[in-house]
């Protein structure tokens, strides 16, 4: 599959359909949350690997990054600063981004709503990081407790931020849907017979 089909089938499932489909669920840290997102994200990783609490390198990354990527901050769970706010919000709109993910704050919420660019992070703060232009761009990073490579897929909706290896989505897929099919037979099962099945039951081997 090609990265759009890729993440044109990712988005007909939620982050815990994949999470069954995945042999090791590679989930970021529960405190990354939807804090101005109203819709789900998919798409590709352009990674943002800054110092603590600096995040000077992140204008420079808003030139690069390309329509559809998702933005990953690998801001070291740095919450008292914010690595991110309204103006790059719409900068991020400008250029196509599909998402932000922030291991760490951001500022200016009500804006960056009003950008309606998703935005998945662990807190909001109005105080900024500190501005040097230092960092890596578009390298492997550790971001929420996961590794995440440029060109993964990053899927988060309301349940959380999960982040699949373009190698194993066909696979992850194929699970999900198993999984998926056998709950609703399960369910149908339920209503046939009004018998409470707890556990979801595959027919198939």
């Amino acid at each position: 599959m090609t990265t759009k089909e890729m993440v044109e089938k990712l988005r007909e499932f939620s982050v815990p359909e994949l999470c069954d489909g995945m042999e090791e669920p590679r989930v970021m840290d529960y405190q990354v949350k939807p804090l101005a997102a109203g819709r789900k994200i998919v798409g590709p990783a352009y990674t943002v690997d800054p110092p603590y609490g600096v995040s000077g390198i992140i204008p420079e990354a808003l030139l690069k990054v390309k329509e559809g990527d998702v933005m990953v901050v690998a801001g070291k769970g740095e919450c008292n600063h914010s690595y991110w706010g309204d103006h790059r919000s719409i900068c991020a709109k400008l250029q196509g981004v599909e998402g932000v993910v922030i291991d760490g704050a951001f500022r200016d919420i009500e804006g960056c709503r009003e950008a309606k660019v998703p935005i998945y992070a662990k807190s909001v703060i109005p105080q900024s990081c500190k501005k040097q232009a230092e960092g890596e761009l578009n390298v492997p990073v550790e971001c929420a407790g996961v590794e995440v490579r440029p060109g993964d897929l990053i899927v988060g909706d309301e349940n959380g931020v999960c982040v699949i290896r373009p190698e194993e989505v066909e696979s992850v897929i194929k699970k999900s849907e198993r999984k998926i099919k056998a709950q609703n037979e399960t369910i149908d099962e339920m209503l046939r017979t009004g018998k409470i099945l707890p556990k979801v039951i595959f027919k198939d081997k």
